[in-house]
Formats: C-alpha cells, structure tokens, sequence
C-alpha cells in the first residue's frame, strides 16, 4: 500500500512541478483572467489572503499594514488566534453511575481550547502559488501541533488548485472548515472519527458553469507518525458538491456533497471515540481499541444559505473491516439552523466549497451593536456495532454568538444531552462559554 501512495504522490508531484515551471498566469477557479481579486484562498480552511502585487502597500490594504507586507520575492502575512473556554455540568443520577461506570471525573473547567499562530503569503510568480505555515497548542490532546502547512498551486490545466503538504483531508465540509469560522463551539460527534490534520496531496477546485466543486487527497504518516492525530497510516479521500443554486450578490447558495474515504489504521487496530461536543468532558461514547485492517467511510452534507438565515445538515457512515468484531458500523450526523439577527450573510468559498467568518458590519469598538448570531443544533453519534457497544449519545444545542469585531468573539451555550450505555439512559446539561481572539 505504501508502494501505491508512493507511485501517486510522485505523479502528482511531477505535476506539479510541470505546472509551476510553464509560464501560465493563473487564477483560482470563479475568477476572470482580467481580473484583480481583493483576496484569495489562504490555504484550504476558508481562511483569505490579500492579494499584494507592488512592492507598496495599496491603499486599500493600509489597515492590514501591522501584519501583511508585500515583500519582492513574496507577501507576507502574520496571523494567529486563541480560544478559552468554560464548560460547567449539571447530571441526573443515571448520569453520575453512567460516569462513575467509566472511571471518569466531570467537573466544572476553565480551559485553553486552542492558541495558533499562523505565517502565509503568495510569491511574485506568474502562476499563483501560495505558502502558508502553522504552529497550534491543542487542548483536547494537550500537544503542541503543526497545524496546516505547505503550498498551494493553482493549476488552471487540471482545473482548479494542488496543496501539497500538512492539512485537512477534505473529508466534511464543517471539518474542512477552520474552527475559528464555525457556528458552534465545536464541530458534530460524528466526524470526530476523521483526524484533524493529515500529510499528503489535495487536488480542489470549482468548476463556475456546472456549478461543481471536489476535492481529492491521498495522505500518509511519513512525517506524522507517532502524533495524536496520526490514527491512520494512509488515507485516501474525496468530496465532491453541487450548487444547484448559488448567487454571491443574492447572497444565496444550496450546497449539496457527497464525501467517501478509505483508511488503514495505524498497526492494525484503532479506539474510536468522541467527546459530547464539550472539550474538557472525558469521552462519554467509546468502542475500545479494536482490530481491522481498513475502514470506509460515507457521508452527505446539504446546506441552504440566504442573506442571514442558513440550513444544515451532515450524516455519516463509518465502516471497519474487522472479523473479531463483526465488521461494526457506526452511525452520526447532525442538523442546524443559524440566523444572524443583525443581518450580516457568512460567506461562501467556492474555491473550496465551505463557509468562511462571519463579516461585522458594525463594530462594537466603532459605536456598532456587533455581529449577533443565533444557533440551533442537533447531532447524535451512534457507536454501537458489531460486538462492540460504545454507546449512543445525543445532544440539542441552543446558543447565542456575539461578534463583537472581526477579531473577537462571545460564544454563550446550553446544551442537553442523554447518554445510552452500560444498559443506562442518563442525562446532562451543559453550560458552556468561549471568548475568541482571531487575527
């Protein structure tokens, strides 16, 4: 299998490499040749990079003066972010044996989510390339992280952009999308099976008149093995979405997907797991580290936007070859509904196929009420399969989010939630509350 991964990434890479030397003046995907875009993908996660052409900085680009500066070989962009939660419980008495059952401890917590620091920009070359580079503390594994990193091509001949290097899988268009970005605390249950980073190649794009974006990765852990997230060995992964209607100056887009992926665990076996979307609780669903040699995995994901008002919904399948356990299946997705109360509209990337921040009109610090935002989820993960019996868990979430600027964010949230495991039904409620700083 190592062999295969090989022979792919060096295809792609010659690609690549064939791509970058042809004198080509290239563009990401939606744009006309004869434009001059304001910003473009900063890597895959939905996060921007302003575009800088001169040796000055234009005009426009002034307020970004502290952190970006144009460079003659290339731009250069200093970004970073930082989350801190609280998270306080309240269970009923099944709920307590059910935590007691596992050994475990739920206490209220003040904690670090998530610190970064990020460095990017684009070099002066006729075709589009972009470099981005990343360091980030994690709080769930309480380990310091290379968070994506690496080069990405445009690569108009094969329609649409390569990165090469450390980053998302592509698999879930919330998981795909950087944290910061997201509407709630913390993405669903259901995806917590896919890592958060792999290293490998991606080939994306959008292709503007079917209205059709994908993505394709093959990934390995030459360079990651031994790391928290490092589960799998090697991965294969793709997406691939619909907009059968999209309108940027309507501010209206229908989004449907489908996502398939194909891993082999790291020696043979894997634990799979999941938090109640409260990163500071133990793992209150958990099949154990069982044998299985590959995994599939399925999904879908649908979601309708329209100025301030978006739709949701994400369902996933995964599937581990393993005779010792009959080959368990595990089930999960979620359902949301988001609307911003002051009337901003979150953007959506086509070149990537994901929703990016949320824009604030009217600054608190500038006299303005801030971005306000209301959301409600619900999402359910099911790892009950085969022999195995993780447990079922479901959760409804309420919550408010205040923008205050573009930089900072206020996350208020209550969540319910029942537990079905070891032969008991408990419930818990969750009060939780982040403060978000993102440059």
């Amino acid at each position: 299998m190592r062999y295969k991964f090989f022979g792919k990434s060096v295809l792609l890479l010659t690609v690549i490499l064939i791509s970058i030397l042809v004198p080509i003046e290239s563009t990401f995907c939606q744009e006309k040749k004869d434009s001059i875009p304001v910003s473009i993908p900063d890597g895959t996660e939905g996060e921007m990079l302003e575009v800088v052409k001169t040796d000055t900085l234009p005009a426009n680009l002034k307020k970004e003066r502290w952190r970006l500066f144009p460079g003659k070989i290339s731009s250069f962009k200093f970004g970073g972010g930082f989350l801190y939660d609280f998270a306080g419980y309240s269970q009923d008495e099944t709920g307590k044996k059910q935590i007691d059952s596992m050994g475990k401890v739920l206490e209220p917590a003040f904690s670090v989510r998530d610190f970064r620091i990020t460095l990017s920009g684009q070099l002066r070359t006729k075709r589009t390339i972009i470099w981005k580079a990343g360091l980030l503390y994690d709080g769930a594994s309480r380990s310091w992280l290379v968070r994506e990193t690496g080069v990405m091509v445009g690569v108009p001949e094969l329609w649409g952009n390569i990165f090469v290097g450390r980053t998302k899988e592509g698999f879930s268009l919330n998981k795909v999308m950087v944290g910061y970005g997201g509407w709630t605390m913390e993405r669903q249950m259901a995806i917590d099976v896919i890592p958060i980073l792999a290293d490998g190649i991606k080939w994306l794009g959008f292709l503007p008149k079917q209205r059709i974006l994908r993505n394709v990765g093959v990934y390995a852990d030459w360079l990651s093995k031994g790391q928290s997230f490092s589960t799998y060995k090697s991965q294969f992964a793709a997406r691939v979405a619909w907009l059968p209607r999209y309108s940027a100056e309507k501010k209206e887009v229908l989004h449907v997907g489908l996502n398939y992926r194909y891993g082999k665990p790291v020696n043979g076996e894997i634990n799979v797991r999941s938090r109640p979307e409260a990163n500071s609780a133990p793992h209150f669903i958990e099949a154990g580290k069982f044998s299985t040699d590959h995994s599939n995995h399925y999904g879908v994901e649908a979601y309708y936007k329209v100025g301030p008002l978006m739709l949701g919904s994400e369902i996933y399948s995964h599937r581990f070859n393993s005779p010792q356990t009959s080959d368990p299946a595990f089930f999960g997705g979620d359902a949301v509904i988001s609307y911003l109360i002051t009337g901003e509209s979150r953007p959506y990337t086509t070149s990537t196929g994901i929703f990016g921040f949320v824009p604030v009109n009217r600054p608190v610090f500038k006299g303005g009420p801030g971005a306000w935002e209301v959301v409600l989820r619900f999402s359910s993960l099911d790892l009950n399969g085969g022999t195995l019996q993780g447990g079922k868990f479901w959760r409804i979430t309420p919550m408010v989010n205040w923008y205050l600027t573009k930089y900072l964010r206020l996350d208020l949230v209550y969540g319910y939630g029942i537990l079905n495991r070891y032969q008991l039904k408990g419930a818990t409620q969750f009060f939780q509350t982040r403060i978000q700083v993102v440059l």
